[in-house]
């Protein structure tokens, strides 16, 4: 049997270049979700709920590829604090979280419509914020704009010098995609990143 094809479900170039770790030959797919969270919904349950949501809408147009699908949300205080959008929410983000304990949770799903297989996890990370100033946060956001991150933390570059601890299984998840759960489904759905691709047979030359 030939090896599924690969989709990423999602734009966002964080995750994309996570995966290129992988090894794995994939493409990429926006899957046009609608990403509001739905009443009294939980910061993890909307993390889980968008992943599973992203899979399933690309996994339903490209029915016999094996599709990857991830969302993340910040928590303080059990409220959920999303992607800021612009550099006055990110100021009222980070200000927000100084001193303070915030939990990232990264949700993965995969799906493959053809094989029936699909799955999800989360890796919540728990990550303490020092007590920066309002000069430090204005000086990484010029700096680095993190405005389609989560919590406005971009901790992959100057957003790690924002922090004291990150606490984590899975070690890229507070990037956005958590690398150990993905392996993990991908073997589920028959897709083993340590198992060389099968070599595809060469056509006779002369026929």
């Amino acid at each position: 049997m030939p090896a599924r094809r690969l989709v990423l479900a999602s734009t966002s170039r964080y995750r994309s270049e996570l995966l290129q770790r992988l090894r794995l030959s994939f493409t990429v797919r926006a899957p046009g979700v609608d990403e509001e969270a739905l009443p009294d919904e939980a910061p993890r349950a909307i993390a889980l709920r968008l992943a599973l949501a992203k899979a399933d809408a690309v996994a339903d147009l490209d029915r016999d590829a094996v599709v990857i699908g991830s969302d993340q949300v910040a928590e303080l205080d059990g409220i959920a604090i999303g992607k800021p959008g612009d550099h006055v929410r990110a100021v009222a983000q980070l200000q927000s979280m100084r001193g303070r304990t915030v939990v990232f949770h990264t949700a993965v799903a995969v799906a493959c419509m053809e094989s029936g297989f699909r799955g999800a996890d989360v890796a919540s990370v728990t990550v303490r914020f020092r007590d920066f100033s309002d000069a430090e946060i204005e000086h990484y956001l010029r700096t680095e704009q993190p405005y389609d991150c989560a919590g406005s933390a971009k901790a992959e570059t100057l957003g790690i010098a924002l922090l004291e601890a990150i606490e984590s299984d899975d070690p890229t998840a507070l990037i956005g995609l958590p690398l150990i759960r993905t392996c993990a489904l991908l073997r589920r759905a028959g897709i083993n990143p340590l198992t060389p691709p099968v070599a595809t047979p060469a056509s006779d030359a002369r026929r």
